[in-house]
């Protein structure tokens, strides 16, 4: 019938609205992707684009759910910190 339907332990929100997108929010998705890759997560830890959070004035904006760990003016390197922090405690699959 088809692949199951699996839920990730732990999702990535990165906004990629217009501010968002030109202060780094772009990248920091993409370092983010990697990281994953790079620690064997893929299909426990997701990263999901936003459109605008009505959080310019704060741009780039994350959240780490289910901590709802909110970021702002996050930098590539606060991004690979926050991740070793929030989403990378969850077990690698084998």
């Amino acid at each position: 019938m088809g692949k199951d339907f699996k839920t990730p332990d732990k999702v990535i929100y990165v906004c990629t609205g217009s501010k968002c997108k030109k202060k780094g929010g772009k990248e920091n998705g993409k370092i983010l992707r990697n990281l994953i890759k790079e620690n064997g997560l893929k299909g426990q830890v997701e990263v999901v684009k936003t459109e605008c959070t009505d959080r310019c004035d704060f741009a780039p904006v994350m959240c780490f759910q289910p901590d709802n760990y909110w970021m702002h003016h996050v930098t590539e390197e606060q991004a690979r910190q926050a991740f070793q922090e929030h989403a990378a405690k969850v077990k690698p699959e084998k």
